[in-house]
């Protein structure tokens, strides 16, 4: 593993030009590798609130994402040969999000304004560059992601379409929806009234007042804001069916909804700093694969773009990226480029990941298998 035992390492970017105009001072993008470099690489950028760590789910020996190479004993006359066997091994390359708290993000950068929006087309283009010079990779053999993972990887097959063989975006959109905007809305607003801040609008973070510093949350509002961001979360995150099914209490083993509420979506927002979640809510919320040359907010144009066969993977029950706008998407590419399957499953958004529904994720493990061997 070329990133060895550590949480994972960092490549400098200077200071970073975004597309609002603004820069990042001192920009890094935080990555862990998996495997050898020699190997066919794929791209695998974090998701909305995680870390690089919280990716790992997907990758290992009895997965499809194995980077471990085989040593294989060849019996020779005089003795025996071991050879490095590299058959359908990844080198896999975990990027983090801007805002996760790893890269550059509001935890990690002093600085007494807030920190600037940032894109899916900066962070595409920090990874291109953590690729390209600092790996010294010129072509992937895929990039993949859920969620905010799959709109990055959207972000890949359009920024770069020559770049790579393959692209699978699970549970994610190309452009962000205008309901799910709204979505982000209710939570991201839940969130500021604890620190008696108010949304200015989608897209962008809490309305600023004139001459007044950046304040920092005080435990208090942080406790009060994160505890109302899991809570609005709670009913989005998972489907009608899951709660009906009582999956909280059947999976999670919680006794009751309110156990749930406090032990899980309470427990993981007050895990997550508020400024480095509304820095991701805003590159979320911005989220447009053809707000950029040459495609000029052309959506059709952009997806007939993509060259690299594509596995869109939506979930039927996913209450913010529901599977229409996948359709949408598939329809719109060129013919012999993308194709949809649905998971068929009852656990929403989370189907997708993180790897806690077994059966979801043997489903997007075969899907990835099935689709990678046709090359």
């Amino acid at each position: 593993m070329a990133s060895g035992t550590s949480e994972f390492d960092t490549f400098q970017l200077g200071d970073w030009e975004l597309q609002c105009g603004e820069s990042i001072s001192n920009a890094h993008i935080a990555y862990k590798t998996f495997g050898d470099r020699k190997s066919p690489a794929i791209v695998y950028p974090t998701w909305f609130s995680g870390a690089i760590s919280d990716n790992v789910w997907l990758i290992g020996e009895d997965k499809t994402l194995d980077p471990k190479q085989v040593e294989q004993a060849i019996a020779l006359p005089s003795h025996v040969l071991k050879i490095t066997v590299n058959s359908l091994k990844y080198f896999i390359i975990i990027p983090a999000l801007f805002g996760n708290g790893q890269s550059s993000s509001p935890s990690n950068h002093e600085t007494d304004k807030p920190f600037p929006k940032v894109s899916f087309f900066d962070n595409v283009r920090a990874q291109h560059e953590l690729v390209t010079k600092h790996l010294k990779i010129e072509h992937l053999h895929a990039v993949l992601g859920w969620s905010m993972g799959a709109g990055q990887t959207y972000q890949w097959i359009t920024q770069y379409p020559e770049m790579m063989d393959f692209a699978v975006p699970f549970c994610g959109s190309a452009k962000t929806s205008i309901h799910n905007q709204v979505f982000l809305e209710g939570v991201k607003s839940a969130m500021l009234a604890a620190k008696v801040q108010s949304s200015a609008g989608s897209k962008a973070g809490a309305i600023a007042v004139e001459g007044e510093k950046q304040r920092q949350w005080s435990p208090k509002e942080k406790e009060v804001g994160m505890k109302a961001f899991g809570r609005g979360y709670a009913g989005w995150g998972l489907s009608q069916a899951f709660y009906r099914e009582r999956l909280h209490e059947k999976h999670y083993g919680f006794k009751d909804l309110e156990s749930f509420m406090q032990g899980f979506w309470e427990a993981w927002a007050c895990s997550k700093d508020p400024e480095n979640m509304l820095v991701m809510l805003q590159t979320w919320q911005s989220g447009d694969c053809s707000n950029q040359e040459p495609y000029n907010n052309d959506f059709e144009v952009a997806m007939q773009s993509i060259k690299a066969k594509t596995l869109v993977l939506p979930c039927k029950t996913d209450l913010y990226f529901p599977p229409e706008d996948s359709e949408y998407e598939v329809a719109h590419m060129s013919p012999g480029v993308g194709r949809l399957e649905q998971f068929p499953s009852i656990w929403g958004h989370w189907a997708g990941g993180p790897g806690d529904s077994k059966a979801d994720l043997k489903w997007l493990d075969d899907h990835l298998r099935d689709f990678f061997s046709k090359r």
